[in-house]
């Protein structure tokens, strides 16, 4: 036997301890890799950018992302061709449907076929009003630039608005400037508002003053301590806190608080004197009345 045939088990063994070696720094490359990438896509999919808008009937973010399966089957039915899938590069969770207003707002069709379309719910089936939506909600972000605070009646955003004079309507303000003409300031109300964004793309400036946002961005929350005593009254059907007699504190003098009615004088006021007898002098005693003794 050859000197040489008894080397190559050792080489064998050598090179199959290379090749392991570099197998595992390859897995170990890759397992990192992945965690980079999936650690990437959480910390994008954490918050929705202020300009994307999800579809009529979204669950809120974190349910959505949970829910949605990146199926595109609202996409697909969407007969304007108005929703997109997120891009691996776009700031949007990757393979999940949104519009941006200033580009193609959403038209409201009253079948909303984009909801009935997905299979999961993460676009809740019980939305059968398409002006029960609530996508976004739109804000009045530059009053500087906004055509109806320069006192040019625009009112466009007003116009478009499929829940005209509920969604937005106008205000009319004395226009400070000239002293005599009225300025008709757009106003937005949250509670009927769908986020639509046909005053976004409707805007005639170059830059938007109205935008439409994620409901979330667009509005704030009070603490939960805060009570607003007229809707808790309202929503007891009469005042939750009986009167305290000892302690009516800052009340206006002559007046006192009375459960149901408000503020009322806190005394009758003096009964007024009968009118004199005719001839009779005002301060003088009956004896002395018509100059008799």
């Amino acid at each position: 036997m050859h000197s040489t045939d008894m080397h190559k088990p050792e080489k064998s063994v050598a090179a199959a301890r290379r090749q392991f070696l570099l197998d595992s720094a390859r897995l170990a490359c890759g397992v990192g890799l992945l965690g980079v990438g999936i650690g990437l896509y959480a910390k994008q999919a954490k918050a929705l950018p202020p300009l994307a808008i999800r579809p009529p009937g979204a669950l809120k973010e974190g349910d959505f992302l949970g829910a949605c399966i990146r199926c595109g089957l609202c996409v697909r039915d969407c007969p304007y061709d108005i929703l997109g899938l997120a891009k691996p590069e776009e700031p949007v969770a990757t393979g999940t449907p949104y519009f941006v207003a200033r580009q193609l707002p959403c038209e409201m069709c009253e079948d909303i076929p984009c909801v009935k379309a997905c299979p999961t719910g993460a676009l809740d089936h019980g939305l059968t009003d398409i002006n029960k939506a609530r996508m976004g909600l739109a804000v009045l972000v530059d009053q500087e630039n906004c055509l109806n605070f320069l006192g040019l009646r625009c009112d466009i955003c007003y116009r478009v608005c499929p829940v005209i004079d509920k969604a937005i309507t106008l205000e009319q303000q004395l226009n400070a400037r000239t002293g005599k003409h009225a300025l008709f300031i757009p106003v937005v109300h949250s509670d009927a508002c769908t986020g639509c964004g046909k005053c976004e793309k409707a805007c005639p400036l170059e830059v938007a003053a109205i935008k439409v946002y994620p409901r979330e961005l667009a509005k704030g929350e009070p603490g939960k301590h805060y009570r607003l005593g007229w809707v808790e009254k309202e929503k007891a059907g009469g005042s939750l806190v009986a009167p305290d007699v000892q302690h009516q504190y800052n009340l206006p003098e002559g007046m006192r608080y009375e459960s149901g009615k408000g503020l009322m004088p806190s005394e009758a006021p003096p009964a007024a004197p009968p009118p004199a007898a005719p001839g009779a002098q005002p301060g003088l005693p009956k004896a002395l009345q018509g100059g008799k003794l």
